[in-house]
């Protein structure tokens, strides 16, 4: 028999919606259980911020620094950045060279004496503020020449939005996403408290399966650094 062909299968949130009501016992029939459940999958998705790295929410952004300015503001659905470099001589194929950077903390940052020293940012404090997020470079960018800060962040993942909407999340992720929904609307249906435990036990081999399927999967050596004292 022939196969079907495709490979486009997807859930927009209604049929998702409905599949987790039938899951926790129970059917969709009204607006408000439409909104109810939007509610609940919102949270489920800041829950998944809190509990990792979600691979396809990885997205590369730069700044272009400005002589004399230390602090920049990062985009405002910012989770947090993994990696970020300085950039020096952008767009020249000969020259332009990204250069490390270390994180470090409020604590570490404050205990600087030098704030307004300038020259080429060595350090970064992240300052994950709830309305925008900002970055704080050290010494702060000087006039030497045009610098860019080059980082790899993490973003917020989109809102459920209405019903015609797809998720934005990938299809390994689709049999987690409705577990989770199943668990968080048994958590609120008249009844759904005798199904709480197959479902969070669902949920939790969901989660666990699609997380150690979505991780860096290049290979990678440790190498000890010799130093000596004196």
């Amino acid at each position: 028999m022939a196969t079907s062909g495709t490979t486009a299968f997807n859930m927009d949130l209604t049929e998702l919606v409905e599949e987790a009501f039938e899951r926790a016992g129970s059917e969709m029939r009204t607006g408000y259980d439409l909104k109810t459940a939007r509610r609940s999958l919102n949270l489920l998705f800041a829950d998944w911020a809190n509990r990792g790295i979600n691979m396809w929410t990885i997205e590369q952004g730069s700044i272009s620094l400005v002589a004399g300015t230390a602090t920049y503001n990062l985009p405002s659905d910012t989770v947090d950045l993994l990696e970020f470099v300085i950039r020096t001589n952008a767009g020249s194929s000969a020259t332009q060279s990204d250069l490390t950077m270390s994180r470090i903390s409020v604590s570490t940052y404050s205990s600087i004496p030098s704030k307004l020293s300038q020259g080429r940012p060595i350090q970064a404090w992240i300052d994950r503020q709830a309305a925008i997020p900002t970055v704080t470079l050290w010494p702060v960018p000087d006039a030497t020449q045009p610098y860019q800060f080059v980082y790899w962040r993490l973003k917020r993942i989109d809102d459920a939005g209405n019903g015609v909407n797809t998720m934005d999340v990938p299809f390994r992720f689709l049999p987690c996403m409705t577990a989770g929904l199943a668990y968080y609307l048994a958590l609120k249906i008249p009844g759904g408290i005798d199904r709480l435990p197959v479902l969070k036990q669902q949920y939790d081999e969901a989660w666990e399966i699609a997380a150690t399927e979505d991780r860096e999967k290049a290979s990678y050596s440790l190498v000890p650094r010799y130093m000596s004292i004196g």
